[in-house]
């Protein structure tokens, strides 16, 4: 009978093409670092359906949030039925499950925005009525802040369906992250990529992570070796920030640290209604990523005012 040190690593995802390009980037990474090691190389991929994944005609600010993706995946790691669990860092909610640990964070590779359209449209050129497809409030809040013109409507689904949905006529662009375009090899589809500073990404946006067990040594010794530092730190930034303001609804909110070569963190953030006005903007620098985060939260509370969280929760 094997030892337990000695079975393949199992390793949980959705099992969408998207998620599934982000596990196998995730196991060609270990491959690489562990290239004579039976544990790894025979290492395989477990599909599972969140209940995301089972709700796609509603907003998830209706169902439950962003959490939806990863619950049965971290029941799946507490229950032991997987070793590891890879995640786009956005999916998750701020406090883990206790028992659990993000284990490392990969190498951010982009986590810019795109607009897509058939006419090559950019935001700003679109025709004044046009219908945005975006699934996501903080996309919606920025597009209407900078064109109130425009009609943003709610849109679900995998890369595949959403990009069906447009070419469909169904509405006239739709709003994806780049990074989900390129791992799938279809980043030429994009019309428009904005910068950071024209639309704030979302906390986490473009970054995977390795979740496992806290107890679970072997498996930390293995993903440990893939943690990229620069990207960890900025993470921390990202998710500290988003957990100290602690809105008590689904409101748009934006959050992106870079390491600066100073070895600082810069962090950009907003907060907004859900229809783009206000919104409130801030940056900040600091060297501790937490701190960072908890210091740019605070003060686009104090910006923002007592009365926002009411406001942007019933506007």
């Amino acid at each position: 009978m094997k030892s337990s040190n000695s079975l393949p690593l199992r390793i949980g995802t959705r099992g969408s093409a998207l998620a599934l390009a982000q596990a196998h980037l995730a196991l060609n990474q270990l491959k690489k670092t562990f290239p004579q090691d039976p544990v790894i190389q025979n290492a395989h991929l477990i599909p599972i359906t969140t209940t995301g994944d089972r709700i796609t005609d509603r907003p998830l600010s209706e169902v439950g949030g962003k959490g939806l993706f990863v619950k049965e995946i971290e029941q799946a790691l507490l229950s032991h039925e997987i070793d590891l669990a890879v995640h786009s860092l956005k999916d998750m909610e701020t406090t883990l499950p206790t028992g659990l640990i993000i284990g490392a964070t990969l190498k951010r590779e982009e986590a810019r925005d795109t607009l897509i359209n058939l006419k090559n449209y950019s935001l700003e050129t679109l025709p004044s009525g046009s219908i945005i497809g975006t699934s996501s409030p903080r996309r919606t809040a920025i597009v209407l802040s900078l064109r109130p013109d425009l009609i943003c409507v709610p849109l679900r689904g995998n890369v595949d369906s959403r990009l069906q949905k447009l070419q469909e006529g169904k509405m006239d662009a739709i709003i994806l992250a780049l990074a989900g375009l390129q791992r799938l090899g279809r980043q030429d589809e994009a019309t428009y990529t904005f910068s950071p500073n024209e639309m704030i990404p979302a906390v986490g946006q473009g970054t995977l992570v390795l979740e496992c067990r806290q107890e679970d040594q072997r498996t930390q010794n293995y993903i440990s070796l893939l943690n990229h530092v620069p990207s960890e730190l900025c993470s921390i930034a990202e998710r500290a920030f988003l957990k100290g303001l602690n809105g008590n609804c689904k409101t748009p909110i934006g959050g992106y640290a870079t390491l600066q070569e100073d070895g600082k963190i810069c962090l950009e953030a907003f907060i907004a209604s859900p229809q783009g006005k206000p919104l409130y903007r801030t940056t900040q620098v600091g060297e501790d990523a937490s701190l960072l985060g908890l210091s740019t939260a605070t003060q686009l509370n104090e910006i923002a005012g007592p009365h926002f969280w009411d406001f942007a929760c019933t506007s």
